[in-house]
């Protein structure tokens, strides 16, 4: 226990002192949100990678679907890394950096007022990141809190509100850049750690081998044996569901494309596509990997883990060694934070440039612009830590479910609208604004009838119930409703106008 408390206070010291040491380095609102645009590709691949894998990633979603799917839930780890990493940065990448450049958008609100000249378009997307980005907060608060629990004996709730304290401190006093020097050490700790951890919980069962074949052994709840661990698991068309969630799901997500706009030039995109790909195929690929071992570990109870789905990690951690269980505290501490950060900036950056600095006009200038930013960060915090607490013993808001809340509206309502928006002329403001509807409603509806109200259902085999199918579902539908009402509906000549101006962004060098 000496040595993980060790271990943890030299930790969060090195987070603190970064948030001092670039306090004086933040002179204006464009350091503090983006870095003033000039991070190179380590940095920017890093400050992505950690924002995408957190502790929901390694407790919640690897436990749950590690039980579901056994070693096929390494599939989504593979789909994370090829399309949610690598295609990201090559289809989005060099785009997103030049037009967001170009018509001066900080947050992804801003950028749909410029892209589609529409000030509606910003407050409704500014209202849509601040109120979905809550439920996503308080998962990864979720993730960290029970591995503590097991790992130190300390009650959820005061986890929690230490985490955010922490988090609050470093990214109130060095914005985006603190973050992203943050973001570098605590995704070189991820990489090792999730190594580590790999080949140390595969020895305790003989191997790899030995492991497999006791996984084999285990029947589904059909009867079937050797399911968990063959190569496409024992429920396929699910599990595609979780790939196209976690996946696609980052192309719509503010807090992970907004780390395209602080990029420094092509240059760095282009390293940084093989940084971010190399990143999520080791800590995505390796957390999903390990969770498929998860039935080896914890107790299975009318075909659930005994202590619910977000204890299967922690307790497959706590048969590691002592030395080896700090690392792990410490590695979903940094992925957690890491993500924290980079969702309390975007909550703030969004609420401060898209909301209230419009309501005020020239009465906000750039230091009331980060006093009122740094304000909001607090805030944030602590609503969503608020909701963590009170979730805490509602058995309906497990990890997977708060973030595939969270994703299913975000990437649902803004994944369209975006990435056409960086290639086509041809959207119009009504295609948006339907994405938008679409995006959120299809998430709001379906926690409605299916999560709160307790219902099930399926078809062909497909779990209408599953909060990750309707969060999947809602960024294909987007996908094709903005095309189809962009073609149905015209824009209006200042519209077009504006559109073509912004397009001259590709044939200038920035």
């Amino acid at each position: 226990m000496a040595v993980r408390w060790i271990v943890l206070v030299i930790y969060l010291a090195l987070m603190i002192g970064i948030g001092v040491y670039y306090r004086k380095k933040t002179a204006n609102v464009s350091d503090f949100v983006l870095g003033g645009r000039g991070l190179g590709a380590w940095f920017t691949a890093f400050a992505y990678g950690t924002s995408y894998f957190s502790a929901v990633i390694f407790v919640g979603y690897a436990g749950k679907f590690g039980w579901a799917y056994g070693v096929a839930s390494t599939w989504v780890g593979i789909g994370n890394a090829v399309i949610g990493s690598w295609l990201a940065w090559k289809v989005l990448g060099r785009r997103t950096r030049i037009m967001t450049k170009y018509i001066e958008a900080k947050t992804m609100p801003e950028f749909f007022e410029k892209r589609y000249n529409s000030k509606m378009l910003k407050i409704v997307s500014a209202i849509i990141v601040f109120i979905f980005l809550i439920p996503y907060t308080a998962s990864v608060y979720n993730g960290l809190s029970r591995l503590f629990e097991k790992g130190f004996g300390i009650p959820y709730k005061y986890c929690i509100i230490g985490m955010a304290l922490f988090t609050a401190v470093y990214v109130i006093l060095g914005g985006y850049k603190a973050t992203a020097l943050n973001d570098f050490i605590q995704g070189i700790v991820m990489l090792v750690g999730i190594t580590a951890v790999v080949f140390a919980v595969l020895d305790i069962n003989g191997g790899l081998g030995s492991s497999l074949d006791m996984l084999g052994e285990i029947p589904t709840p059909d009867g079937k044996t050797d399911m968990y661990n063959s190569i496409l698991g024992p429920d396929p068309i699910n599990l595609l569901g979780v790939v196209i969630l976690t996946s696609l799901g980052t192309w719509g997500l503010p807090q992970m494309v907004q780390k395209f706009y602080a990029v420094k030039d092509d240059k760095a995109i282009k390293a940084g596509t093989v940084i971010s790909t190399f990143f999520a195929v080791v800590v995505a690929g390796g957390c999903y990997f390990l969770g498929g071992f998860g039935r080896l570990f914890a107790e299975d109870v009318n075909g659930a883990p005994s202590e619910g789905f977000d204890s299967v990690v922690p307790i497959m951690m706590e048969k590691l060694p002592s030395l080896l269980f700090g690392l792990v505290i410490v590695l979903v501490l940094s992925a957690s934070m890491s993500t924290l950060s980079s969702l309390v900036l975007t909550s703030s950056s969004t609420l401060t440039i898209d909301l209230i600095k419009p309501i005020l006009k020239d009465k906000m200038d750039e230091k009331k612009e980060l006093l009122t930013m740094r304000v909001f960060i607090g805030v944030f915090l602590l609503v969503s830590v608020i909701i963590a607490i009170i979730t805490l013993e509602n058995p309906q808001t497990v990890i997977s479910t708060l973030m595939s809340i969270s994703w299913g509206a975000l990437a649902g309502a803004f994944l369209a609208p975006f990435m056409y928006g960086l290639f086509w002329k041809g959207v119009t403001k009504a295609a948006v604004l339907a994405s938008f509807i679409s995006g959120v409603g299809i998430t709001v509806v379906h926690m409605f009838y299916y999560t709160l109200g307790g219902r099930t259902g399926s078809v062909g085999g497909l779990n209408l119930a599953s909060p990750i199918n309707a969060g999947a579902f809602a960024m294909l539908f987007g996908l094709v409703i903005v095309p189809v009402i962009s073609l149905i509906t015209k824009s209006k000549d200042e519209d077009k106008a504006v559109t073509e101006q912004v397009f001259e962004c590709y044939n200038e060098d920035l």
